[in-house]
């Protein structure tokens, strides 16, 4: 019951968000570049162990791991614009940002940074 809850809350937030961004393009965008999915990760993982130590941990990762992330903003737009249909560019720039996250995961770990 308690994961139903949490996947029914979640759930109405990103259509709230998607509803929102058909009419208001701006306020779409400013409430997806939110780190919603990240408060609401922090939220249920407090309410699932109380233990500080694993917020902590996932905060300074997921900090680490939006640089990559930016890579799929850039590419999407850009392979709409030069023709291609929406689900391919999208599967593309998503392949292509795995890509860079592992090249970033790689160089991260040579300059000592733990991830």
């Amino acid at each position: 019951m308690y994961l139903l809850l949490k996947t029914i809350i979640t759930a109405l937030i990103v259509v709230g968000i998607s509803t929102l961004g058909k009419k208001f393009s701006l306020i779409g965008g400013v409430l997806a570049s939110l780190p919603l999915t990240s408060i609401l990760a922090f939220i249920w993982l407090y309410q699932d162990t109380e233990d500080l130590s694993k917020i902590i941990e996932l905060s300074y990762i997921i900090f680490w791991m939006v640089i990559p992330s930016l890579f799929f903003f850039l590419c999407l737009p850009w392979f709409l614009k030069h023709g291609f249909r929406f689900y391919p560019a999208l599967a593309t720039s998503a392949v292509l940002m795995v890509g860079v996250y592992s090249l970033y995961i790689i160089m991260m770990k040579k300059f000592g940074v733990k991830l």
